[in-house]
């Protein structure tokens, strides 16, 4: 079921009489996508921007692309999923924040190459629908899209009885951006020397929850549990939503010369910097001027993980990072902190050997 609003948009009524009683008894209450459709449209008229179409189409989502000042227009798509995040919403019985991190995990990766995001859809799988979660669900997204300035045009919801269990859901997302062909982040002018700047996580964003849920073995009561060094429950705390960076780095590029971004998810600073990287340079990160966040060190206690094992699995409290020159260093971290993130100089480029040292 589409659930955007132009196919629905004077047809509800039609579209309201559309019912099965066998499909019901099956598991599947088409009935109850409808009133699921009437309780999103709020959230995702809040996403609209010049681009979207909504009030023509009828089976895909519509979006008008301005070229204006674009000489050779590139797109940029990206996909992906929340991951066993979504059990923390399970068992916290809180639906309206993981559809920001469904957003962040694909607009992020899409800035990477200087581009900027322009709509979004979701794919919501369930084993039960109920009309309210699968709102608040998308209320999230919609709270990601206005964060990221993109368009939620169109997604899919499907209740799938006997495939996924009555209280669970997945959830995944397709974003696609552009970028003209001459601002696309070159890291072949990466060189030594050049500085590589920190943009600060909000917490564990939307990956390496597997290895969370074993160390705490989590659980609907431990979660509630309060500690005093995250200032909140450990549900909170790791409920927290990914950070999204598009604007932020939008803004820096119009301003400086951004030579390599990258977004720290799976497979932390070892994996993830060095694809941002020309081979035959080391990014070298000063682990004393990171600022680690207090639910990293508890994770890193309570599941006795070894720095390497932590670096190579969670962001670490830095959710994307930047090469630029040196030259132009504080003036990026200037722009970034102008536009909400505490960025700071955390590491250098050095010409020879390969991937990253956390020195």
């Amino acid at each position: 079921m589409i659930f955007f609003d132009q196919p629905l948009r004077g047809r509800m009524d039609i579209i309201m009489k559309s019912y099965s009683e066998s499909y019901k008894d099956a598991g599947v209450d088409i009935t109850a996508g409808y009133t699921a459709v009437k309780l999103m449209r709020e959230h995702i008229a809040r996403t609209m921007t010049k681009g979207a179409l909504s009030d023509i189409g009828g089976f895909g989502g519509l979006f008008e692309l301005n070229l204006t000042g674009i000489e050779k227009p590139v797109l940029v798509s990206g996909t992906d999923g929340v991951g066993t995040k979504l059990k923390l919403a399970f068992l916290s019985d809180k639906h309206n924040t993981v559809g920001i991190d469904c957003v962040a995990m694909c607009v992020n990766d899409i800035v990477c190459s200087g581009a900027k995001p322009l709509f979004f859809l979701d794919y919501i799988a369930l084993g039960k629908n109920i009309p309210e979660k699968v709102a608040s669900i998308v209320e999230g997204v919609a709270e990601g899209c206005v964060r990221a300035g993109c368009a939620l045009i169109g997604g899919e919801t499907a209740e799938m009885p006997g495939f996924y269990p009555e209280d669970e859901y997945d959830l995944a997302g397709f974003s696609v951006g552009v970028v003209d062909k001459s601002k696309v982040f070159n890291n072949k002018t990466v060189k030594s020397g050049d500085a590589v700047i920190s943009l600060p996580s909000s917490g564990v964003h939307s990956n390496g929850f597997s290895l969370v849920r074993k160390v705490f073995g989590v659980n609907k009561e431990n979660i509630s549990v309060y500690y005093s060094e995250l200032s909140s429950t450990l549900g909170e705390a790791l409920l927290t939503p990914t950070e999204i960076y598009v604007k932020p780095i939008i803004a820096l590029s119009e301003a400086v010369t951004i030579k390599a971004v990258s977004h720290i998810t799976g497979g932390g600073f070892y994996e993830n910097i060095p694809r941002s990287i020309p081979d035959g340079f080391t990014v070298k990160i000063d682990r004393k001027s990171l600022k680690i966040l207090p639910i990293f060190e508890l994770i890193q206690k309570v599941g006795n993980i070894s720095d390497h094992d932590m670096f190579n699995t969670f962001n670490m409290g830095t959710g994307m990072s930047v090469v630029v020159s040196v030259e132009e260093a504080d003036k990026a971290v200037s722009i970034l902190r102008e536009n909400g993130v505490a960025a700071y100089t955390c590491g250098e480029v050095t010409e020879g050997g390969e991937g990253v040292e956390i020195c």
